[in-house]
């Protein structure tokens, strides 16, 4: 029996096996998504070569398999090296090699599976909210020294809201504490923490906010890096204190905040001082006080008593300043003996030659010579008309 093939079988023309493989070379290495794509598995095999690592990574079950490279230039920029048995999210190129009829993926980076992504997400994020200044320790805010009321946001159903309240009543007792109640994980939890700061502010009362959440699993603490609340938190004007998760958490929140505590019963300590601590440091100033008054008064003391000693010596000092106050006055007596002008007043007067000499006899004088003569009161102007011998 003849049977007959159908004509489509034999086209009229073919494709060489380089020409199917260039075509889906170009299909392949042109697509956008396949050109930098993330791809999860696990590394089934592992070698080694002078210019770079290849493995495979596989589905867990082994139903698929893609042979993947990491060239040695690229392999010290990796987050995380391949390694057998490794779960790796890999970012890679998928390349087509003619001679062979495969196809491989060239990697470029290789994260852990998993949290892998999340983790490169969140660097990226920090560095990007960083470059923008939200961490930068110049703009924190201060905290009030003796806040009057403080305002927590958290969820009202969370151990953490009793932990707060209990060492806020502990350390400052009749403090005004504020709730702005808010979920702290899951969906919508970004969002209602943003609306939560928000209500504090536009209350107005709060003079600091605790930011605050017990500890749990990562995921549970997302909403902590979510760029919101990071952006809620550094443009609220009230400062905030966050108390998250355990001391080995480190959020983004946490960075933003004007200060942080590694939970939130260490975040209510932050906030409030201890009253108690207050008063007894009232008391010693108080007493410090009244010692320097005391000091003082006793310094005053002693230095009155010593007055009092130089004023008993008065006596002997007043018989000192006597005698000395005679002496002053027999001396001013001959000086006034002396002072020409007193001559003068004794009816006696002065010749005074041309040179301004006071002339004590006649030698040197001529006949017609001027001369001033002072007397106790003026002076006259004469002219010599005869000079007389001493004994006339």
């Amino acid at each position: 029996m003849t049977s007959i093939l159908p004509d489509r079988i034999f086209p009229d023309t073919a494709l060489s096996v380089a020409g199917l493989t260039l075509y889906l070379q170009d299909l392949l290495e042109n697509d956008r998504y396949l050109q930098l794509a993330w791809v999860t598995g696990e590394v089934s095999s592992i070698s080694e070569h002078r210019s770079g690592c290849f493995f495979t990574l596989s589905e867990p079950d082994k139903s698929a398999a893609i042979r993947c490279v990491v060239w040695n230039s690229q392999r010290p920029k990796l987050a995380q090296i391949p390694t057998k048995g490794a779960q790796l999210l890999v970012l890679g190129s998928l390349r087509v090699y003619k001679n062979r009829g495969e196809y491989q993926l060239t990697v470029w980076q290789s994260l852990q599976a998993g949290e892998g992504l999340q983790a490169l997400q969140l660097q990226q994020l920090r560095a990007r909210l960083e470059a923008e200044g939200f961490f930068d320790p110049a703009a924190k805010r201060p905290i009030p020294a003796h806040p009057q009321v403080v305002a927590v946001v958290t969820s009202d159903t969370a151990a953490a809201w009793g932990d707060i309240q209990r060492t806020l009543a502990q350390r400052y007792p009749g403090l005004q504490v504020l709730l702005s109640p808010t979920a702290v994980q899951g969906e919508g939890a970004a969002a209602g923490i943003v609306r939560a700061i928000e209500r504090v502010e536009l209350d107005g009362r709060a003079d600091v906010i605790i930011l605050g959440r017990g500890g749990g699993a990562v995921e549970d603490l997302a909403c902590f890096n979510d760029e919101r609340v990071v952006r809620a938190i550094a443009n609220c004007t009230i400062p905030i204190i966050t108390g998250i998760g355990h001391e080995r958490d480190e959020s983004l929140a946490d960075l933003a905040a004007d200060k942080c505590a590694h939970t939130p019963t260490a975040a209510a300590e932050q906030a409030v001082p201890i009253l108690a601590d207050l008063y007894l440091q009232h008391q010693q100033r108080a007493i410090g006080l009244v010692n320097a008054v005391r000091e003082r008064l006793q310094g005053e003391e002693q230095h009155l008593q010593l007055l009092k000693n130089r004023l008993k010596r008065l006596p002997v000092t007043s018989r000192s300043l006597q005698q000395a106050t005679g002496k002053l006055e027999v001396l001013q007596e001959k000086l006034a003996a002396l002072n020409p002008a007193a001559v003068l007043q004794r009816g006696y007067a002065a010749a005074i030659k041309s040179n301004g000499i006071a002339a004590s006899n006649t030698d040197g004088l001529a006949v017609g010579e001027e001369l001033t003569v002072r007397l106790s009161r003026g002076s006259l102007r004469v002219k010599i008309v005869e000079i007389l011998d001493a004994e006339t």
